[in-house]
């Protein structure tokens, strides 16, 4: 299932993290990264999927 997620945060970074977590601190954390840049929001969610 990991996989699956990792691949959502590539090509949807927030998508990534709400399959982990849900709605929550860190989706709207990854949403504004996101949001100012591409790149750290998919960091971000591959941090947060490897992380839990």
């Amino acid at each position: 299932m990991d996989l699956v997620r990792i691949i959502a945060a590539i090509f949807l970074p927030p998508l990534g993290v709400f399959l982990q977590v849900g709605i929550g601190k860190d989706f709207w954390i990854n949403i504004l990264l996101t949001f100012f840049g591409y790149i750290p929001g998919i960091v971000h969610a591959i941090w947060v999927i490897a992380k839990k």
